[in-house]
This record gives structure tokens, sequence and C-alpha cells, in this order.
């Protein structure tokens, strides 16, 4: 099979081909996240503040006492929702294990 050369003489790559890139932005990123090392007491606690226990956007609208509709947890479209809520369990487990840390605050 001929590929198509560019202008500068070099051959496609092959997303410009229609096939898949081999390259996920996403499986990076869960990677780099996934590889965040929690050794410091002030990183872990602010990671701790960021990230919420629970997901934000959940809510059951209400007029006049009425439930008008519900909007679901939007949380579990995030593709890297399992990674972020992880990075905040190993914030929450190196405050309590390693700096003896009450937690309870953070739940």
């Amino acid at each position: 099979m001929l590929v198509p050369q560019t202008s500068q003489n070099l051959p496609l790559n092959n997303c410009m081909l229609g096939e898949k890139a081999d390259f996920d932005i996403f499986q990076f990123l869960r990677q780099r996240l996934d590889g965040v090392q929690i050794s410091n007491p002030k990183f872990a606690r602010s990671l701790c503040k960021l990230i919420p226990a629970q997901c934000p956007f959940e809510r059951d609208i209400t007029l006049f006492g009425r439930k008008l509709f519900h909007i679901p947890a939007l949380c579990k479209f995030n593709p890297l929702y399992e990674e972020v809520v992880a990075l905040r369990f190993r914030a929450m487990c190196y405050l309590a294990d390693e700096c003896g840390e009450d937690v309870t605050a953070y739940c």
C-alpha cells in the first residue's frame, strides 16, 4: 500500500490515515496521578481539602417543597475520577498512618 506524502516529503501518521492513535492522553494522565507520591503532610492536607469527599454536583431541585427533578452525580463521567479519588485516599492514609493525624475533618 502506498502512503501519501506530505509537502515536506514525510509520511503521514496513522491518525491522518484514520487509524486509532497509540497514544491515549487519559492513560498518560492516569499513570501520572497514580504515580504521585505523598510524602509531605502539608501537600496531603491540601489534597484532602481540594478533592471533595463526595460528588458535589448531585442535587435535588425543589420548588415550594416539591421535588422538580434530580441532577445525578456527574463525577462518574470524569475519565480520571477513580484516580483522583484514589489520590485523596492515599493522602488521607498518609496523614492517618504516617503522621498520626485525625482525618475525620476530611470525611
